[in-house]
C-alpha cells in the first residue's frame, strides 16, 4: 500500500515562496505519475500541477504557470512543488496524489492515492 505524506505548508506573505514536499513509501514510486491538487474553503479540489515520473515532464494549471514548479527526486521517492510569487488566492489545502488510472493529468478521478494534505495560507 502506498502512503503519501506532504510537508512544507505554512503561512507566508503575498509575493513570498514555499516549497511543498511529498514523500512516498510502499509501492515503487516510479510506476505512476504524480500530481498536486488544492482545495480552498468552500471550493472543489482543483488541479495544480503534475509530473510524468519517467521523464519529469511537467504539467501546470494556467493559474500557476510561471510561478510554480513541480519536480521529482527519484532516489528519495519525493515530489516537490516550488511555489513562488504567492498570491492570497493560492490559499488552500494542498494534496499530493498518485495517478493510478490512464487519463488526463488534470482530472482528479485519475488519481487513486492521496496524501493527507498540507495547509498553505498567503496573507495580503
Amino acid at each position: 500500500q502506498v502512503q503519501l505524506v506532504e510537508s512544507g505548508g505554512g503561512l507566508v506573505q503575498a509575493g513570498g515562496s514555499l516549497r511543498l514536499s511529498c514523500a512516498a513509501s510502499g509501492r515503487i514510486f516510479g510506476t505512476y505519475d504524480m500530481g498536486w491538487f488544492r482545495q480552498a474553503p468552500g471550493k472543489e479540489r482543483e488541479f495544480v500541477a503534475a509530473i510524468r515520473w519517467s521523464d519529469g515532464n511537467p504539467y501546470y494549471a494556467d493559474s500557476v504557470k510561471g510561478r510554480f514548479t513541480i519536480s521529482r527526486e527519484k532516489s528519495k521517492n519525493t515530489v516537490y512543488l516550488q511555489m513562488n510569487s504567492l498570491k492570497p488566492e493560492d490559499t488552500a489545502d494542498y494534496y499530493c496524489a498518485g495517478k493510478t488510472f490512464e487519463g488526463q493529468f488534470w482530472l482528479r478521478t485519475m488519481y487513486g492515492n492521496w496524501g493527507q494534505g498540507t495547509q498553505v495560507t498567503v496573507s495580503s
